[in-house]
């Protein structure tokens, strides 16, 4: 099905032939759906904390990461014209301010493009807004008594204003301060600060970010980095990455064979959030946080997250240094039947897993080699929150290969919902996966593991898209908190709900955890 053509394409993106196999092998035979077991729920798959055990962890953090070099890790390469869809369609579908604009002003529902542009002064981007079409002669408070919205639309949206739909979330202003208003990178700045940086005071952050964007974003830490450096007393080493082109993946049309683009070149699709897993592969550090760009709050809301970040980092630096002692006695054959109690049990009670029966009936040496295979793997320490509106996607006990129960965070697109057993466990399921990973990913010896050999490759899935009108198969790899970490070590802690604010839509900057003014 390939052409002369194709391969100067193909290795132009650097992408292997096998892998382009086995992703036509994928659209032809689909992938199979996650066979959920139970949810996870308190005390069975979560672990919850007294007040005391707590602070011990949170001290435990304090005291240990200071010698380690910890990265935050932020996802910010997407687009943020998804906020502004229904911008989109306002602008649209009401062109005259005649009887179908009078339709629109009758829609007061929080999600409508009717509140924001009522609500804009509320906004943190509306002082800026307002200086842009002050420049071009205008006035803001004009355009909205002349009823003039598409105007108004436009300067949010396009090259003519703030340009918002062709920029990434990490560059759009989130939330005001008596100094100005901060983008969404900015605030993630103020979070590493507090809770990721080491002895040196040097904080370390990494962006994955889209190429059109880098100097953008370049260009901003270099007019803010030195106020907050100066403001919190620290040093900010930032590095960037992309999504690379090895990781898109191959469109096909209903028949599965490739979908070509006019010119008749093949059509790559960026492989989902799951390809960044070869991003996180090439970071040097010894504790990595993982959190999404939109997914912050103002100064006034951050110390649920300052102090549930570092309770679940306390944690994984409390449980990676049980392992790593274990290993290391292990690999020097110092290993006590004493210790090999000690760390069934610590297996058994404090990561959840469940051993096979054979594997206490197994002779001492036996038992060693198990618990090292067991251990010898990245680790990530997942908070989830409780679930208080319509359950879906999060965390599980999930049925695996050999009908092993293992913990895992699934997407609803995994789970077969026609099952009224799968769709029974998903409305019993507590808690929900809000993405705050904290994460270590190397040995005991202090070598980085190989993430990708930690991967189900079974766990993507196959969506139907669009381009040219006409419609296309596209395919996401294992996603990068789901099946793309399905063979780490995984422990759940339940968080507060307060850490979780993201920003899915540019009407979520006008609730009270975005919108009040310092």
């Amino acid at each position: 099905m390939l052409q002369s053509g194709d391969l100067i394409q193909i290795k132009a993106k650097d992408i292997d032939q096998n892998v382009l196999e086995r992703q036509m092998d994928h659209f032809i035979q689909g992938f199979p759906f996650i066979l959920l077991a139970k949810p996870a729920t308190l005390h069975d798959g979560i672990l919850c904390f007294t007040d005391e055990r707590q602070k011990f962890l949170i001290e435990y953090y304090d005291q240990n990461s200071l010698n380690q070099q910890v990265i935050k890790f932020v996802p910010a390469s997407g687009a943020a014209s998804r906020m502004f869809k229904h911008l989109f369609e306002f602008r649209e579908q009401y062109q005259n301010t005649g009887d179908e604009f009078y339709k629109y002003l009758n829609d007061n529902d929080f999600t409508s493009a009717q509140f924001l542009l009522t609500h804009l002064k509320d906004i943190a981007f509306y002082k800026k807004l307002q200086e842009i079409i002050k420049e071009d002669g205008g006035s803001f408070d004009q355009l909205m008594e002349d009823k003039n919205l598409g105007k108004i639309i436009d300067y949010i949206l396009t090259e003519i204003g703030l340009n918002y739909s062709n920029l990434p979330k990490a560059l759009i202003q989130f939330h005001n301060y008596p100094d100005g208003a901060r983008t969404a990178l900015e605030e993630h700045l103020v979070e590493a600060a507090h809770y990721a940086r080491d002895s040196n005071h040097i904080s370390h952050l990494h962006f994955t970010i889209s190429p059109e964007h880098h100097e953008r974003v370049k260009k901003l830490l270099e007019r803010v980095l030195c106020s907050y450096e100066s403001k919190y007393n620290v040093t900010f080493n930032i590095t960037f990455s992309i999504q690379k082109p090895s990781t898109d993946t191959l469109a096909v049309d209903e028949f599965n064979k490739p979908f070509r683009n006019s010119d008749g070149s093949l059509l790559f699709r960026p492989g989902g959030h799951g390809a960044l897993l070869q991003n996180l592969n090439e970071l040097d550090g010894d504790i990595i946080f993982i959190k999404n760009i939109d997914n912050i709050v103002p100064d006034r809301l951050k110390g649920p997250t300052f102090y549930y970040k570092k309770l679940i980092g306390g944690y994984l630096l409390w449980i990676r240094d049980k392992i790593f002692e274990f290993l290391s006695k292990s690999s020097r054959h110092e290993t006590t039947p004493e210790e090999i109690s000690e760390m069934t049990s610590f297996v058994e009670e404090k990561l959840f897993q469940i051993l096979p029966v054979e594997f206490h009936t197994s002779s001492f040496s036996e038992q060693v080699v198990y618990l090292e295979n067991l251990l010898n793997r990245p680790i990530r320490v997942c908070g989830m929150v409780k679930n208080e509106g319509e359950p879906g996607g999060g965390p599980f006990w999930v049925i695996r290969s050999g009908n092993k129960l293992s913990l895992q965070i699934v997407e609803s697109s995994q789970i077969n919902l026609r099952d009224p057993w799968q769709k029974e466990i998903v409305v019993a399921s507590t808690h929900f996966n809000p993405v705050d990973l904290v994460c270590s990913i190397k040995d005991f010896r202090g070598r980085a593991f190989d993430l990708s050999q930690f991967v189900d490759e079974e766990t993507g899935f196959i969506s139907i898209k669009s381009s040219e009108g006409r419609n296309l198969k596209a395919l996401e790899l294992p996603g990068l908190w789901n099946g793309a970490m399905a063979d780490w070590i995984t422990v759940f802690i339940e968080v507060p709900i307060i850490t979780f604010n993201p920003v899915k839509t540019v009407n979520d900057l006008l609730r009270k955890e975005h919108a009040m003014i310092e």
